[in-house]
């Protein structure tokens, strides 16, 4: 199974897709969508679209897994945040993927098994749990957290259905 996990943002989103083979998580890609600041943020958006869109054809994604909005500092900054998460789920709509939401603190608790754990220690992790050379950037290792969070519960769900 190939899970793509992103941290939205409308200045920048961050990526990570894992490979889960039994029960073992290996690395694909991470990285950081950054749309040009300057344009109007119907662009951003459409720029955000476009990239996720892209690396789910490239890697051929069998499930995207997207952090859940928490809160935001102002009314302005949620709306955008808002928009972000919705150009991301249109792309799982129309790639006909499942896409599942995870809270941050629940990513936290699956990564590291702390739900208040910092930056570093998130990063920490996540070099450590898929044997990176190095902590990837904050906004890609968060979406990689993203998608080790679901590698690990999708198949619990799984053993409940069934």
């Amino acid at each position: 199974m190939i899970i793509l996990g992103i941290d939205p943002g409308t200045r920048i989103t961050g990526y990570g897709i894992i490979r889960v083979e039994g029960n073992r998580f290996r690395h694909v890609d991470n990285g950081c969508i950054i749309p040009p600041t300057k344009n109007p943020m119907e662009e951003r958006l459409g720029y955000i679209f476009a990239e996720v869109e892209k690396l789910v054809r490239q890697h051929d994604i069998e499930i995207l897994s997207l952090e859940k909005a928490f809160f935001a500092k102002n009314a302005a900054s949620a709306l955008k945040l808002g928009q972000c998460r919705g150009a991301i789920m249109v792309v799982a709509h129309r790639a006909e993927i499942p896409l599942f939401e995870y809270s941050p603190n629940e990513v936290k608790q699956a990564v590291t098994g702390s739900g208040r754990a910092q930056k570093d220690q998130m990063q920490k992790m996540i070099k450590m749990l898929l044997g990176l050379p190095e902590p990837p950037q904050a906004d890609a290792a968060d979406a990689l957290a993203v998608a080790l969070c679901h590698g690990q519960r999708y198949p619990l769900a799984q053993k409940i259905i069934a």
